[in-house]
C-alpha cells in the first residue's frame, strides 16, 4: 500500500514540481551568497527567512545588509521558478530535443495503476485538461482572495480599529487585489483554452507544449505571491505606487517577482491563441461566420500580447531599483514617480478589457440559445470588440487625473474615455434587439447572463462620473471608484464567468448541475454584490476615501459600511452553495443530453465530455452559427463518426415545445 501511495504521488506533476523547486531555491540561494561573497559583498544570514516566517523579522528598514537579503532571497525565488518548472515536467520536451534527443509525443498515455484524476494535477498537453486546471486555480484563487476581502471588509464595519492595524488592513488589500485580478485572468485563460479550439473546428492549440507551459508558469508565481505575507507584506495596494514600493519590506519583492512571471503567462498563451485563431480554423469559418466569444478572445488576446510588457516593465524597474539603487522613481536623486503610473496604466486599463471582451462574448453566446433567435446585429457586435481593444490604449491616463502629469492632457483622455462607451453601447442594444420578441427560458445560465448585462450597464453608467475632470477629481481615491471598478469586473467577466461553468458544465462533465442551487446561487450572490456596490456608491458620494483601515463615527459612515459587510458576506457564502453544486453534480448529476440546450455551436454537436482530439475529421463550415429560427438554416458538415448519439435517458431542459420558438432547427451533420 505504502509502495503504490508514493508511486501514486510520484506520478503527481505538482507533488516533483514542489519538491524540486524547493531544492533549487536552496541551492540559487547558497550560490548567491557564495558568488556575493566571492566579490567581497554583504551576505545574508540564511535562516533569516525561516525567522521571518515564524514572525521574529519584518523588512521595513532600507539598509545595505537588507538589499543581500533582497537579492538572496529573489534569486531563492528565482531558481523555486525554474526548479518547479523542470520537476512537473513542463521543460523536458525542450531540453530533450536541446541535447539531441527525441522528446515526448504530447499526448496523454495513462499508466497501469495511477488514477486518471493525477493527470489534471501534472503536465498535460490537451486544451481541454490545460481549460480545467485554469478553471480549478481560478476559482481557488478567487476564493481565497474574496476571504481576503471579507477580513478587511469586516474590519470597516463599525469606526476604529477592531483586530486589525494600519499595516495588516494595507497587506489584506494589497494581496486581495491581485490575487483577484490573478484569479480573472486564469478565468479568461479557463474559457479561452476549452472552447476556442473546439468551437473553431480544431482538434488542439497551435502550440500544446506551450499552453501547458503557460499554465504551470502561473503556479510558482501563485506561490511566491503568498509567501509576500509571511515575508513582511507590502502596504503599498495591488498598484505598487513608488516611492512606496522601493521602501516596502521584503514582501514587496515578491510581489514583484510573482506579478512579473505571470506577464510570461499572458504572453505566451495569447502568442497560442491568436496562431490557433488565425490558422486553425476549421473549412468555410470565415472571419463573420466565427462565434462571437471567439472574437472576444481574440480581441482580448491582441491586447495580452502588445500591452503585457509594460505592466511587467513598471514591476521589474521598481525592483531592479530595490536592487540595485537606480533611482528610476526616486524624485530626490532625478526619478518620476509620475512615469511609472504611465507605464503601470498603459497596460493595466487595457487589462480590464481583456476580462470583459471574453466576458461579453461569453453573454452573446447565451442570449440567441435561450431566446431562440438569431443574435442581431453580429457584424457590429464583433468589430465592437476590436473597436474596445483599439480604443482600451487610449484611456488610461483617466486614472491619473490628480497625479502630476501636464493638466493639458486631461481634457484628451476624457474625451477617450467618453468615446469607448460608444463601441461598448453596440453590445448593449444589440443585446436588446436579440431578446426582443424571444422565446426566452430563464435557467441559471440565462440568469447570471441576464445578472452580467444589468451590472455591466451598471457599470458603464457609474464610469463617466469617474472620467468626467468635473466630477471624477471629487471623486478620485473613493469607495465610489472601489465601487464602480468591482460592478465593472463583476458585470463584465466574473457573472458572464459564472454563467459559462454553468452552461457549459453538461458538455464538460456529461452531466448536469442542480438547477434549484443554481438559482439559489444568483439570487444570493447578484442581490448581496448589488447591495455591497449601491452602498460603496453612496459611501463615495459622500466623500470616504478608500485604503483607509478607520473612520470617525461622526463621519456618518457606519451604517452603509455594516450594510455593505452583511452584504459582501451573502455575496461570499453564495460560491459556497456554487463549489457544492459543481462538484457534486460532477460526480452524483443527473446524466445530460448531449446537446441539452439544442445550441448550434460546433462543440454541442460531439459527445460530451468531448473525445480526446474533439474531431475525427475537421468539420466543414457552410453557414452562420446563430442562425436560430430560420427554417433550413445550416451551419457546418460533420463526419458520421463525430455525430453523437442520442441519449434517450438523457435529461434535456429544453425539450419541451413550449420552451423553443418554432422553426428551430439544429445544426446539420453528414448522414442526417
Amino acid at each position: 500500500m505504502l509502495i503504490r501511495f508514493l508511486r501514486i504521488l510520484y506520478h503527481i506533476g505538482l507533488v516533483r514540481g514542489l519538491v524540486v523547486g524547493f531544492i533549487a531555491s536552496i541551492v540559487g540561494a547558497i550560490l548567491t551568497n557564495i558568488t556575493r561573497a566571492a566579490f567581497g559583498m554583504d551576505t545574508m544570514d540564511l535562516l533569516i527567512p525561516l525567522k521571518a516566517l515564524f514572525g521574529s523579522t519584518i523588512w521595513e528598514a532600507r539598509t545595505l545588509k537588507d538589499q543581500a537579503t533582497e537579492i538572496v532571497t529573489g534569486m531563492g525565488a528565482i531558481f523555486f521558478t525554474f526548479g518547479f518548472l523542470a520537476g512537473v515536467g513542463s521543460l523536458t520536451d525542450w531540453f530533450a530535443w536541446s541535447i539531441g534527443r527525441k522528446g515526448g509525443d504530447g499526448h496523454y498515455h495513462p499508466k497501469e495503476g495511477i488514477p486518471t484524476w493525477t493527470r489534471y494535477l501534472s503536465f498535460d498537453t490537451n486544451h481541454k485538461v490545460v481549460g480545467i486546471q485554469y478553471g480549478i486555480t481560478s476559482i481557488s484563487v478567487l476564493l481565497i482572495g474574496g476571504l481576503f476581502a471579507l477580513i478587511f471588509r469586516t474590519e470597516l464595519a463599525q469606526p476604529g480599529l477592531q483586530f486589525l492595524n494600519n499595516q495588516q488592513y494595507n497587506n489584506y488589500i494589497g494581496i486581495h487585489g491581485l490575487l483577484m485580478i490573478v484569479g480573472v485572468l486564469l478565468g479568461v485563460g479557463a474559457l479561452s483554452n476549452y472552447l476556442v479550439p473546439v468551437m473553431i473546428g480544431a482538434q488542439d492549440m497551435a502550440f500544446p507544449r506551450l499552453n501547458g507551459f503557460s499554465y504551470w508558469i502561473g503556479v510558482p508565481a501563485a506561490i511566491i505571491l503568498l509567501l509576500s505575507l509571511p515575508m513582511g507584506g507590502f502596504d503599498t495596494g495591488w498598484t505598487a505606487y513608488p516611492p512606496l514600493s522601493v521602501r516596502a519590506p521584503l514582501g514587496m519583492q515578491f510581489v514583484l517577482l510573482s506579478i512579473f512571471i505571470l506577464g510570461f503567462q499572458s504572453i505566451v498563451g495569447s502568442i497560442n491563441l491568436l496562431v490557433t485563431i488565425f490558422m486553425m480554423r476549421a473549412p468555410g469559418m470565415s472571419w463573420f461566420r466565427m462565434p462571437i466569444f471567439v472574437w472576444g478572445v481574440l480581441a482580448a488576446s491582441l491586447l495580452q500580447f502588445t500591452a503585457t510588457q509594460f505592466f511587467g516593465l513598471a514591476f521589474i524597474s521598481v525592483l531592479v531599483e530595490r536592487w540595485t539603487n537606480i533611482p528610476f522613481y526616486d524624485p530626490a536623486r532625478g526619478g518620476n514617480v509620475t512615469l511609472y503610473q504611465h507605464i503601470f496604466w498603459f497596460y493595466s486599463h487595457p487589462t480590464v478589457y481583456i476580462w470583459v471582451l471574453p466576458g461579453l462574448g461569453v453573454i452573446s453566446e447565451i442570449l440567441p440559445v435561450f431566446s431562440r433567435k438569431p443574435l442581431f446585429g453580429y457584424k457590429a457586435i464583433a468589430l465592437s470588440s476590436m473597436a474596445i481593444a483599439f480604443m482600451g490604449y487610449l484611456v488610461w491616463a483617466h486614472h491619473m487625473f490628480t497625479s502630476a502629469m501636464d493638466p493639458f492632457l486631461r481634457l484628451p483622455f476624457m474625451l477617450t474615455t467618453l468615446t469607448i462607451a460608444v463601441p461598448t453601447g453596440v453590445k448593449f442594444f444589440n443585446w436588446i434587439g436579440t431578446l426582443w420578441g424571444g422565446k426566452i427560458h430563464i435557467s441559471t445560465p440565462m440568469l447570471f447572463s441576464l445578472g452580467a448585462f444589468i451590472l455591466f450597464l451598471l457599470g458603464g453608467l457609474t464610469g463617466p462620473p469617474s472620467g468626467l475632470l468635473v466630477t471624477g477629481i471629487h471623486l478620485h481615491d473613493t469607495h465610489w471608484v472601489v465601487a464602480h471598478f468591482h460592478i465593472t469586473v463583476f458585470g463584465g467577466f466574473f457573472f458572464s464567468y459564472l454563467a459559462a461553468i454553468y452552461y457549459w458544465f453538461p458538455k464538460i462533465t456529461g452531466r448536469m448541475f442542480n438547477e434549484f442551487l443554481g438559482r439559489v446561487h444568483f439570487w444570493l450572490m447578484f442581490g448581496g454584490f448589488a447591495t455591497f456596490a449601491l452602498s460603496l456608491f453612496r459611501i463615495g458620494i459622500l466623500g470616504m476615501p478608500r485604503r483607509y483601515a478607520d473612520y470617525q463615527s461622526a463621519w456618518g459612515f457606519g451604517s452603509l459600511n455594516m450594510l455593505a459587510t452583511i452584504a459582501a458576506f451573502v455575496a461570499g457564502s453564495s460560491m459556497l452553495v456554487f463549489v457544492f453544486n459543481m462538484a457534486f453534480s460532477a460526480r452524483y448529476g443527473v446524466k445530460a443530453a448531449t446537446n441539452p440546450w439544442r445550441s448550434r455551436g460546433l462543440e454541442w454537436q460531439i459527445a460530451s465530455p468531448i473525445p480526446e482530439f474533439n474531431f475525427s475529421a475537421i468539420p466543414e463550415i457552410i453557414g452562420h452559427p446563430y442562425d436560430y429560427g430560420l427554417p433550413g438554416a445550416v451551419y457546418a458538415v460533420l463526419s458520421p463518426d463525430d455525430q453523437a448519439s442520442p441519449l434517450e435517458d438523457a435529461y434535456t431542459p429544453l425539450d419541451q415545445p413550449e420552451s423553443i420558438s418554432s422553426g428551430v432547427v439544429p445544426i446539420h451533420v453528414a448522414g442526417d
